[in-house]
């Protein structure tokens, strides 16, 4: 009789699936649930707003409530912005920099060490590994809904692959530990159940549907007249996709690859149950590594609030923050020049 603890593997993923359907229903339910209520408060206070309330009084007060909307999430990005910079410069200011870049990283060591290089090379190893797949993967889903699928097949496909988008990060970690912990190891024959291509491979699939679904609504923006003056000039659809409408659509689906990455550099749960979170240098990505937002989830309940481990995971959210404002930007410069050459 095996009484190993790995016994209950199999029974993982089964059970995942049933939450995972409960949870749909759940949501599915609310959503309609509060829905209805706010259509149904919303038609009562139009009635009363008329009878009560003059116009320009409604028109000037929505034009307000907008207004005040729109500058909120200003706001709260630079609370944001302000809140994680001050507790991370704390870090930086008792620990030196030159021990942050360092290849070891044992904060409950005695002497506590805090090179984040382990960290940052297992994020971006596991992020290139993702993003290699997904991209041909979400790139060429989109042009198949945009540019191959008839107008009934895409109404088909295309909300199953944004409902692929709904489902819980966690059920993703779960078939990466269970699941491709198991195959991965099969065919390379590395010791190593989870590993950086269990985590990039966790969030490719996770990261398609989302970036076929932001590229195809670039592609399919694209006005019909170009794709008739490509054909008018002799060119067949694939030429047509080639050189009009994917250059065209460019910069919205440079666009949805960033985001993608932006994306796959925050994510948590998928990767800490996928990658095996072991904060070693590596550039083998059949090894365990741990990514840096896994670090901040796994450590941040342990540490002493206001101390320096506290502040060193701060200043580590510090780094990705500054790693997705530099993936922004590029993304940004991408865009313009695609823009320009293609109105040049």
């Amino acid at each position: 009789m095996d009484r190993s603890p790995t016994r209950y593997l199999k029974y993982a993923l089964p059970a995942a699936m049933i939450l995972l359907s409960f949870a749909v229903a759940g949501v599915i339910g609310w959503l309609l649930f509060w829905g209805g209520l706010a259509a149904l408060g919303g038609q009562l206070a139009n009635r009363v707003a008329a009878r009560f309330i003059p116009q320009k009084a409604r028109e000037a007060f929505v034009n307000t409530l907008i207004t005040v909307a729109g500058y909120s999430a200003i706001v709260i990005i630079v609370f944001i912005f302000l809140f994680i910079f001050k507790e991370g410069l704390t870090a930086f200011r008792a620990v030196p920099a030159g021990e942050f870049l360092k290849k070891v990283w044992q904060p409950a060591a005695e002497v506590p060490k805090y090179g984040i290089l382990p960290l940052v090379t297992g994020t971006v190893m596991v992020t290139a590994i993702a993003m290699a797949a997904a991209i041909p993967l979400g790139l060429g889903t989109a042009i198949y809904l945009s540019e191959v699928a008839g107008s009934r097949e895409r109404e088909i496909v295309k909300p199953v692959v944004e409902l692929l988008s709904a489902i819980p990060s966690v059920v993703y970690g779960l078939l990466g530990m269970v699941v491709l912990g198991d195959v991965i190891p099969r065919i390379t024959g590395t010791p190593f159940r989870l590993n950086a291509v269990n985590g990039g491979v966790v969030l490719a699939i996770m990261l398609t549907p989302m970036l076929a679904s932001l590229a195809e609504d670039a592609l399919y923006s694209v006005p019909r007249s170009y794709r008739v003056a490509a054909f008018a000039l002799g060119a067949t659809r694939w030429e047509t996709i080639r050189r009009t409408v994917v250059p065209a659509a460019a910069s919205g689906v440079t666009a949805a690859i960033l985001l993608s990455v932006a994306r796959t550099l925050g994510e948590t749960m998928a990767v800490l149950l996928a990658t095996g979170n072991m904060a070693a240098f590596t550039g083998n990505p059949l090894s365990s590594v741990r990514t840096m937002t896994a670090t901040i989830a796994i450590e941040m309940g342990d540490a002493v609030f206001g101390g320096e481990h506290y502040h060193v995971l701060f200043a580590l959210g510090v780094v990705l923050f500054s790693i997705t404002f530099v993936v922004n930007l590029i993304s940004q410069v991408i865009m313009d020049r695609f823009a320009r050459r293609f109105k040049g």
